[in-house]
């Protein structure tokens, strides 16, 4: 329960922890982000680090100047195409084994399920879309990989999401996250891009419950 809490306290507050973590490693903090974002993006055991959030909470240190807003969207562009490239081999090589496995809990079910059904409804479109879904964004491309796409096509899908991604909330934390209104209500506004993130999910749950 104090991993849940501390993973929740860290999201809910990221600017806060991340301001910390700047003072406390300066430059190396690229080399964090970077390892954040490549979990979160590629690797299906961790859904549940931060995405969106983090990147609107470096745009707002960049624009204070606590960091470069340039080289934090190269390193977080980075992590986040070569997660999903990572993603998309472990899917294609191991993703049936990872699935039937019980040594990874938290690669459940449903959350493939949940993917595949987004996968089928916007086709390789998903994996440019799901960089806006949490949860969908870490399993679309190891689903893209279980389902043998093609690697070329998905590599030009990866990089279009990638780039859309990082600089829509790398440049709106950056332009508006110091806004006095949103500076003094930060866990408010990040709590409120989880919730609007998290919409596709409950719609798609919702007519998934609807008798056919």
């Amino acid at each position: 329960m104090s991993i849940i809490y501390a993973i929740v306290d860290f999201v809910l507050h990221i600017d806060t922890h991340l301001t910390e973590i700047i003072a406390a490693y300066g430059t190396a903090t690229y080399v964090i982000l970077f390892g954040i974002v490549f979990a979160e993006t590629g690797l299906v055991v961790t859904p549940f680090l931060p995405g969106d959030s983090l990147l609107f909470a470096v745009g707002a240190l960049s624009a204070i100047g606590a960091m470069n807003i340039w080289l934090g969207i190269g390193v977080l562009f980075a992590a986040a195409v070569i997660g999903d490239a990572a993603n998309y081999w472990i899917g294609h090589f191991f993703g049936q084994k990872i699935i039937d496995s019980p040594k990874f809990p938290l690669v459940k079910k449903e959350h493939i399920d949940k993917a595949q059904v987004f996968y089928a409804k916007h086709g390789g479109k998903a994996i440019v879309l799901s960089r806006f879904v949490p949860i969908v964004r870490t399993f679309a491309p190891f689903v893209a990989g279980v389902g043998r796409m093609k690697y070329r096509q998905f590599l030009s899908y990866n990089v279009i999401g990638g780039v859309a991604w990082v600089l829509l909330f790398t440049l709106a934390g950056y332009f508006f996250g110091n806004v006095p209104s949103v500076k003094e209500n930060f866990t408010l506004v990040i709590f409120a891009i989880i919730l609007i993130s998290v919409i596709p999910i409950i719609i798609e749950s919702i007519k998934a419950r609807r008798p056919k």
